[in-house]
């Protein structure tokens, strides 16, 4: 952590609530009692400024000065506030300095209204980074259905008068007219303007402001700007000032120009007698690597946390046979990092062109106003820029124009460079190299702007193109077991042993105690419950591959020829991670996800080109599938098989999770067996009535009656522990402590001062071959001295060698409190 950020107030919990017009600031209001009950300390609420109407998420912000009209508005969130005060509550929200929406009609963001009206002459001109270097049509529009040329001699675009402003209009899309033009023809007034109205495919291609990854319709912030840094969290500031938030969340901070002075200037404006607010960033860490000292943060969102904790109840022992199965199935050898390779090429190549394109017109202007470095060609650099991007293997390298470069940032592009030069002619290395040095800043003339803009925008397309190329597509086309194919995670290491996780842990504990963790957010592709559901096919891989081939040749009638193997493996175990009390996920809900799934892995069937016979052929068999009994019964006696094992992994990841080191999160829903898949499933309304009467049953003595019960007992007890308990969570006292075990069957470990620990957390993993080995028999832990209380069951047991037979009565986890 950075020594000098230290944050004012650190959330014990927090539970994430998805502020949108079905779920208002009053209907979280309404809640306000039950997360009390459930033991959380503050409520973490999606994006709460006002975004593009309807929106579902928040992160399409359009209006910095107001709260989300849809979600309420000021009076609502003040009502919300006061709820949670009387609950005993805090507050934290999502920020997005990165971006804001293109909305339809445009007109509803009125910054960008503006700049498209006046150009260069806007005040809002500096809020979005525009490359003005074109004298006019600086700002690419690209919502046409068919070519300008076609849309102006159908009749499509028309000048009309909104209120006294004339305005194009084009179909639900307005525009303003740049004043004086408005007397033109229309192909001449068309022409005039300070965007340039194109065919939607032009924007891959010609695009000139940046924006959120591909999305055209999110346009970036230039945050870094001091004007713009104040007004677009002037009203966050005096929700942290009033106290109606006590910490914020950043969404990609990776984007930004500079994260390191973002994060500073925010700790500066929210300072109060040395303590700034807590602020965790949405930070994915590739590797070995590790979060930046110097940013003032208290850590990550916990995606880093969350592949551990999964982890852990993976067994090791079944990456091998899996791989071979998907191998002999698929026919497809080749490792997971030449599929990245390939998916990363084709997102650099195609649908980040224009970010491209602009780095190599940098490149260009800079050598050929350097004599030393004139000789290096466009194309030869277009060559290098995409080799090097391709074989980048993190979200940005820390260069600070004007900065002395950090090794670590020298070591990974030169790392980067090692594995690009392979995949260019002996030719092109020289002009790699010097692309490199540029790069890092160590080339060209450090008073020439052009080199710090290449410098920052090379940082700022390295995140887009790891999101796009691994998360977005290849993740989607590699399902040797899907469940890790996760959000900052990497699907070719299976599995955390119980000294790695204690490494982790205990390093977490000393650097980033106040970090975030979790294990469901918005973006995961699954929810925590649906991963721990796949997780006994690391366990009984022999037994899933025999089931399988039953399953298939069951399911044989509703298989077209079109259909991809790979895509049938990822039905199959979509529906095992989500098969529920009542069976299968419904159709609709199984149809959703594969049509984003096969899209978004780009290998038949794309969003902007989809394939009608390929997307027939995957919907054919999920329908098949889903309406033969005879399959449904066969997958189902898999489920009822593992479902002691899938058992021991929901409760076992959800209790680490919440009892190690960090500030855990709750994702709306989960404290039940939650089935979510990726978003906009995951958004689906939660029942929080069912949730409320079974923690009632529980609090009023009840046995829990099912898995659902039992995942509602073990994290309401455990958030209650760490809420009576702070001095075992939180702050200097805070330490964590391994505590051994005789067998790998469990992980276990203490928490709170080091001479005299407070709790001690005990998980069972593995089941499969904990049960093969003849169970628990004599295995003992070795608890600290003294008395624990078992917050789950009462149950009290002695320090000292304690049997896992008596500790874990009951539950596969057990939370001792020292009585």
């Amino acid at each position: 952590m950075n020594d000098e950020y230290r944050p004012a107030v650190v959330p014990a919990s927090t539970y994430r609530l998805q502020i949108q017009p079905a779920f208002t600031f009053d209907d979280a209001a309404a809640r306000a009692a039950y997360l009390a009950d459930l033991g959380v300390t503050h409520a973490y609420l999606s994006p709460v400024l006002a975004p593009a109407k309807g929106s579902t998420h928040g992160y399409d912000v359009i209006d910095h000065s107001r709260l989300n009209p849809e979600a309420g508005g000021r009076p609502a969130f003040d009502r919300l506030s006061a709820a949670l005060e009387a609950a005993g509550l805090g507050a934290v929200a999502d920020v997005v300095p990165n971006h804001m929406a293109v909305p339809t009609p445009a007109s509803d963001n009125a910054q960008l209204w503006s700049v498209l009206r006046e150009g260069p002459e806007s005040p809002f001109a500096s809020w979005f980074d525009v490359d003005w270097s074109v004298p006019d049509r600086a700002i690419l529009m690209a919502v046409l259905g068919q070519r300008i040329g076609q849309v102006l001699a159908a009749g499509e675009l028309t000048l009309d008068v909104t209120g006294d402003e004339p305005v194009l209009r084009y179909y639900d899309h307005v525009f303003p007219v740049r004043p004086g033009t408005e007397d033109l023809p229309l192909a001449q007034l068309v022409d005039r303007q300070w965007y340039r109205l194109a065919h939607w495919r032009v924007a891959d291609e010609e695009l000139n402001y940046r924006r959120f990854f591909d999305v055209d319709t999110l346009a970036a912030v230039r945050v870094e700007d001091p004007e713009v840094f104040d007004a677009s969290h002037a009203l966050l500031l005096e929700l942290l000032r009033a106290g109606e938030l006590q910490g914020l969340r950043i969404d990609h901070p990776d984007g930004l120009a500079d994260p390191r002075g973002y994060l500073a200037r925010l700790a500066a404006a929210t300072e109060r007698d040395g303590s700034s607010a807590w602020v965790v960033v949405e930070k994915i860490l590739e590797g070995g690597e590790t979060l930046p000292t110097d940013w003032a943060t208290a850590g990550t969102t916990g995606y880093d946390a969350l592949h551990e904790v999964g982890g852990l109840f993976l067994d090791q022992a079944g990456a091998e046979p899996l791989t071979s199965l998907y191998a002999s199935l698929t026919g497809d050898s080749e490792p997971f990092s030449a599929v990245v390779e390939q998916a990363k090429r084709e997102v650099v190549e195609h649908g980040l062109y224009a970010e491209v394109h602009r780095l190599v017109d940098l490149l260009a202007a800079i050598c050929h106003d350097d004599v030393d470095l004139r000789d290096h060609t466009r194309r030869g650099l277009h060559e290098s820029v995409v080799e090097l991007l391709v074989a980048f293997p993190r979200y940005r390298a820390y260069v600070v124009p004007g900065e002395a470069t950090p090794a670590e940032a020298v070591e990974v592009l030169e790392e980067a460079a090692t594995a690009a030069r392979a995949h260019l002619a002996p030719e092109r290395h020289d002009t790699l190299a010097v692309v490199v040095d540029l790069a890092l800043g160590r080339a060209g003339s450090p008073d020439d702007p052009r080199l710090a803009e290449f410098v920052v925008r090379f940082q700022q397309t390295c995140g887009p193109v790891m999101a796009k190329g691994v998360e977005d597509t290849a993740f989607y086309r590699w399902f040797r077991l899907s469940s890790l194919n996760e959000v900052g995670g990497d699907p070719t290491r299976f599995g955390t042993s119980p000294e790695e996780f204690h490494n982790f842990a205990g390093v977490l504990s000393r650097t980033w105690p106040s970090a975030m963790t979790t294990l469901s957010t918005h973006d995961t592709k699954r929810s925590e419950d649906v991963r721990a559901h796949l997780t006994p096919l690391s366990e009984h891989p022999d037994e899933f591959a025999a089931a399988l081939a039953g399953w298939r040749e069951l399911a044989a009638a509703h298989r077209d020829a079109e259909l991809d193997v790979r895509t049938e493996l990822l039905v199959w175990q979509t529906l095992v991670g989500t098969w529920g009390r009542s069976g299968p996920l419904a159709e609709e809900r199984l149809l959703a996800y594969l049509e984003k799934a096969t899209r978004e892995a780009k290998d038949h069937t794309t969003w902007t080109a989809p394939d009608e016979a390929y997307e027939a052929a995957v919907q054919h068999f999920a329908r098949g599938v889903l309406g033969d009994e005879a399959v449904l019964a066969a997958v189902g006696a898999w489920v009822e098989r593992t479902a002691d094992a899938s058992r021991v992994a929901v409760l076992g990841q959800k209790f680490v999770q919440l009892a190690m080191p960090g500030v855990p999160d709750v994702y709306q829903g989960t404290e039940l067996v939650d089935l979510s898949l990726v978003d906009p499933d995951n958004r689906r309304e939660v029942d929080y009535d069912e949730r409320a009467r079974r923690l009632a049953a529980l609090d009023a003595g009840e046995r829990p009656a099912d898995v659902d019960d039992e995942k509602l007992l073990v994290v309401s007890r455990t958030l209650r522990v760490r809420r009576e308990h702070p001095e075992a969570f939180l702050g200097e006292t805070a330490a964590y402590a391994a505590v051994p075990t005789s067998t790998g069957n469990a992980v276990a470990f203490a928490r709170g001062p080091l001479d005299a620990p407070v709790v001690v957390a005990v998980a069972t993993r593995l089941p499969g071959s904990l049960e093969r080995l003849g169970g628990w028999g004599e295995h003992t832990l070795a608890l600290p001295a003294g008395t624990w209380r078992n917050a789950f069951t009462g149950v009290e047991v002695p320090g000292g060698s304690a049997r896992f037979a008596d500790v874990l009565d009951g539950l596969p986890v057990a939370l001792l409190v020292r009585v």
